[in-house]
């Protein structure tokens, strides 16, 4: 079930949506919801007031970031802008060493004024993370209960979001959790109520950056794990379409409304890492976040992103966008820049009855007017070639996402099955797949437009923890101390699920970032979740050896370290299962609903077009064609055939 977005208030969108399915919530076994408030949130800067709370000597630590350039030969290279204002950040004094031990007190008498004057200044959300807190969170703990006693402002601590080093990454992922989190607990709040007043007795789940679900108390306290929740869904949906029907190797590609999104998968293994950058670009360092993240490339093109002419008198497409609200011209809520969506309607690919199942209606004429005007007129060409370069443009745009993920990452597309969804994947992929030269293109038997929410139902409920430590693998008395961190990462993660849901039944995988001695960055690997003894550290070694070949395409003979242990907990749920569907029609004539005329690739053509809900298993027919489905569109062209598997999934592949 799809309704329209609400941005004013997202609750109310899903409320509609609920109301629309009809759903008896009474026997509604589990509720998994995925969300892109957060990263949006943080987008449009329309978060809380924030006050920071630090070290004496760290107020400063926003503006100075990490003190280097990322590109250092970029004239247009420049810092993000702090979250949090100088003013409203506040020093206490305390100081813990990298080992932990304490060389300062905390003087509690300065965190008792530092409250006092965020209080004065309205803050709605307070920060605390101090220097080496990852060492030892005591003082963190302390200034917590002191800032509980004064004042029901919520509070984010530092040290439970991240045990990792690095003071600057630490503290921006701690202010951006403080600055989301109000708004993500009222909005969640909202839901449950909804949930409950309607008869549901368990407790709902919510999507997670690393792949997993959590519960909504958890995503209230941290909400900056789900600042991925709705694009990460589909990887894990895509991941489960491959394993059902073969398929190792994937790509997958969904095209939003504003956004389009791709993550390879090698082996059936999302790669989750604990790096992820909010608005980086070439210009910009972004904001760094130290959460466990499913690796995802977004690039700002979808179908509501706008096409404009630069100042040297190029056509482009993105980042900015239309959204839902007053959305392209032929939406009619007042939108006059010409869209992907527009070009589309333009052009025949879309059918303007039939846009969430005719359910919104769609002004031809307005999408028409808005791309003679602002494209088609200053390039003295046809509105429909006008409209063509627009969805080039965007085709271009989506293809690049998936070059960044494989080609720039030393992988080769043509060896990768492409799986697409979202509104405007489906109408993406035939192009990509030509240009990239990958022959093969799945569209789940779920509705693209969809897909996401359904890939929430694949998931397992998850929870990540990180510590920092740095360990040489080649000190033998450091053995000891391996066994001894991931002993306590795995006590502490139990007791997260047994205070959460109230079992204890964990499945534990254990990862560690590793380095070559002297180095800056790190390689993830998976370690064996056994006692480590001298057998384990040599296969260890040898396992990092390999990631850092395949990563960097060389590996040394140097000494190697631990530097982050990282420890995953994942209780198993049950989940739904696809099958296979029975022979519903004889013939793709029985699913054929007519045909349209189209312009594509220069030409004036007429398209067979076909209902997707109507298409049975073991159907095949060749491009150009268009197949429906209320959520999104699908398009073959002249060089692919389709065909249908016996779970109803749309599968395009070369001729």
């Amino acid at each position: 079930m799809k309704d329209e977005t609400t941005p004013i208030d997202p609750s109310i969108g899903v409320v509609k949506t609920i109301q629309k399915s009809g759903i008896d919530f009474s026997r509604v076994t589990s509720i998994i919801h995925g969300q892109t408030l957060v990263i949006n949130t943080i987008i449009e800067r329309k978060g809380v007031k924030v006050g920071l709370i630090t070290t004496e000597g760290y107020r400063d630590v926003l503006e100075l970031q990490r003190s280097n350039r990322r590109d250092m030969y970029n004239f247009r290279y420049k810092k993000p802008d702090p979250i949090v204002p100088r003013y409203l950040r506040l020093e206490v004094e305390e100081r813990v060493m990298s080992d932990g031990t304490v060389l300062k007190p905390l003087n509690e008498e300065h965190v008792r004024g530092a409250v006092a004057k965020l209080l004065k200044e309205n803050v709605e959300s307070i920060c605390v993370s101090l220097i080496n807190s990852y060492a030892n969170p005591s003082h963190e703990e302390r200034i917590g209960e002191i800032v509980q006693s004064l004042t029901n402002t919520p509070v984010t601590l530092g040290h439970e979001i991240t045990r990792e080093w690095r003071e600057y990454e630490r503290t921006m992922t701690a202010v951006l959790n403080a600055y989301v989190k109000p708004k993500l607990s009222t909005y969640l709040s909202k839901l449950e109520g909804e949930f409950r007043s309607r008869g549901f007795k368990r407790h709902p789940f919510v999507m997670l950056s690393s792949g997993g679900v959590s519960t909504f108390e958890a995503a209230k306290k941290y909400p900056i794990f789900t600042i991925e929740s709705g694009p990460v869904a589909g990887v894990i949906g895509g991941v489960y379409i491959a394993r059902l029907i073969g398929e190792n190797n994937i790509i997958v590609l969904d095209g939003g409304s504003t956004t389009t999104k791709a993550s390879l998968v090698e082996n059936l293994i999302p790669r989750v890492h604990t790096e992820y950058f909010v608005e980086r670009t070439r210009y910009t360092a972004g904001y760094p976040v130290r959460i466990p993240v499913v690796d995802t490339f977004e690039i700002g093109n979808g179908g509501t992103s706008i096409a404009w002419i630069d100042e040297i008198g190029n056509l482009r497409v993105g980042p900015k966008a239309a959204g839902a609200f007053p959305g392209p011209a032929c939406y009619g809520k007042g939108g006059s820049e010409p869209t992907v969506t527009d070009a589309y309607v333009v052009n025949g690919l879309i059918n303007p009855e039939y846009l969430l199942g005719g359910a919104m209606k769609i002004h031809k004429q307005l999408a028409h007017r808005s791309i003679k005007e602002k494209v088609a007129d200053h390039y003295n060409i046809s509105v429909e070639e006008g409209a063509e370069g627009i969805i080039k443009l965007a085709n271009e745009n989506a293809a690049f996402a998936i070059r960044v993920v494989s080609v720039q990452r030393g992988y080769d597309p043509r060896d990768f099955t492409l799986i697409v969804h979202g509104g405007s994947g489906p109408m993406f992929a035939p192009f990509i797949a030509q240009e990239l030269e990958i022959k093969k293109i799945i569209v789940p038997v779920i509705p693209p437009g969809v897909f996401s929410a359904w890939g929430m139902l694949t998931t397992d409920i998850r929870h990540d923890l990180v510590f920092t430590e740095i360990v040489r693998l080649d000190k033998r008395e450091q053995v000891q101390k391996i066994n001894q961190n991931y002993e306590q990462l795995e006590e502490r993660m139990i007791s997260i699920f047994k205070e959460e849901l109230g079992v204890g039944e964990v499945v534990v995988h254990r990862y560690a970032d590793m380095r070559y001695y002297g180095q800056e960055h790190t390689v993830k690997v998976p370690i064996p979740n056994m006692k480590i003894g001298e057998e384990e550290v040599r296969l260890i070694a040898n396992r990092f050896h390999e990631y850092h070949e395949r990563e960097y395409a060389f590996r040394l003979d140097g000494p190697i370290e631990i530097v982050n242990f990282h420890v995953v907990g994942e209780y198993k749920i049950k989940k739904f299962e696809l099958k296979e569907i029975p022979q519903t029609a004889d013939s793709p004539d029985d699913s054929l609903i007519g045909e349209r005329r189209v312009y594509l690739n220069g030409d004036d053509l007429t398209l067979s077009v076909y209902d997707k809900q109507r298409l049975s298993p073991g159907f095949s027919f060749d491009g150009p064609a268009i197949i429906e489905d209320p959520t999104s569109t699908i398009l073959a062209l002249k060089a692919q055939r389709v065909s249908v598997d016996k779970y109803g999934n749309v599968i395009i592949s070369e001729r």
